[in-house]
């Protein structure tokens, strides 16, 4: 991970917030705890993460990358698998009806993940920014997406952008960065997100929050050329600028080129049954049958 800063550090270890510390206790337990499993599996692909599979796998057991695991379902036969979901709030599916009525990638896709918050004075900057660039915007908007109060959006934005923005409260994330009309993703840079982004080929503008989404961020903008970042006291000038840069300037057009590269790499991974993460889940599941008897 040479060139990272420290900025681009989990917050957590860095011990920034009262209770980091309590953080930074369990990750190192989890750590000791790791060297005594059996196999350690990760939601990756060998080639998008060797380096650093390799390197785990020096100093640790078996490591695996088996993902992106929503791709790997896909050659799953498996229905009693089907009602499994992951989201924390309830799919909103007329967005998709909303995304075939636009042009080929002329959408911006915008969400902040389940979590992650922002500041009322936060949400104005990139309300205004995404105005300012003129695009159409999907913009999923949680009910506690801001701090301490309901996510309230200035009335004239909502009029100003009423003919090509929409906006829900959670939306089906797979199918939307499938859909053919989506052109880049304003993410927080969960691994969820980034990773569901790269397969999908859709470059990213991330304005990480917490946790690991530094981390993603700076793998994503500067090993894998698929994103750029928005300083974190966000503006809405920038905003608006990486936004058209992102949707028709030449570093945007680099980024989906290296995007629509890793997600062949993605596909060819999951593929049966030479694909890399094909091919570690079977030796994962050879090794658990060894390890049951």
């Amino acid at each position: 991970m040479s060139g990272i800063r420290l900025k681009d550090i989990p917050t957590f270890i860095r011990i920034i917030y009262p209770g980091d510390e309590y953080m930074v206790q369990f990750i190192c337990s989890q750590v000791e705890r790791a060297k005594r499993a059996s196999a350690i599996i990760f939601n990756t692909f060998d080639e998008l993460d060797h380096d650093v599979l390799e390197s785990l796998t020096s100093n640790y057991p078996r490591c695996y990358g088996i993902g992106p695991l929503h791709m790997l379902e896909e050659h799953v036969t498996d229905n009693s698998l089907a009602f499994i979901k992951s989201n924390l709030w309830k799919e909103e599916h007329e967005c998709l009806k909303w995304l075939d009525s636009q042009a080929p990638l002329s959408v911006i896709y915008v969400n902040f993940g389940s979590i992650t918050v922002m500041t009322p004075q936060q949400l104005v900057e990139f309300c205004w920014g995404l105005a300012k660039s003129e695009y159409p915007f999907l913009w999923i908007i949680r009910p506690d997406l801001v701090i301490g109060d309901s996510a309230m959006l200035p009335p004239e934005f909502v009029k100003e952008t009423s003919e090509r923005g929409m906006l829900v409260g959670w939306c089906p994330q797979e199918q939307v960065l499938d859909h053919p009309s989506i052109g880049g993703f304003l993410t927080h840079g969960g691994w969820n997100s980034t990773l569901e982004s790269i397969s999908s080929g859709v470059p990213m503008i991330c304005w990480p929050f917490f946790a690991d989404q530094q981390t993603n961020c700076w793998w994503c903008c500067n090993k894998w050329g698929v994103s750029m970042e928005i300083n974190s006291n966000v503006k809405s000038d920038d905003v608006s600028n990486l936004v058209i840069e992102l949707m028709k300037g030449e570093k945007g057009k680099e980024m989906k080129k290296n995007a629509l590269d890793l997600k062949n790499k993605a596909q060819d991974a999951c593929n049966s049954p030479l694909g890399s993460s094909m091919a570690n889940l079977e030796k994962l599941v050879q090794l658990m049958l060894t390890i049951s008897k």
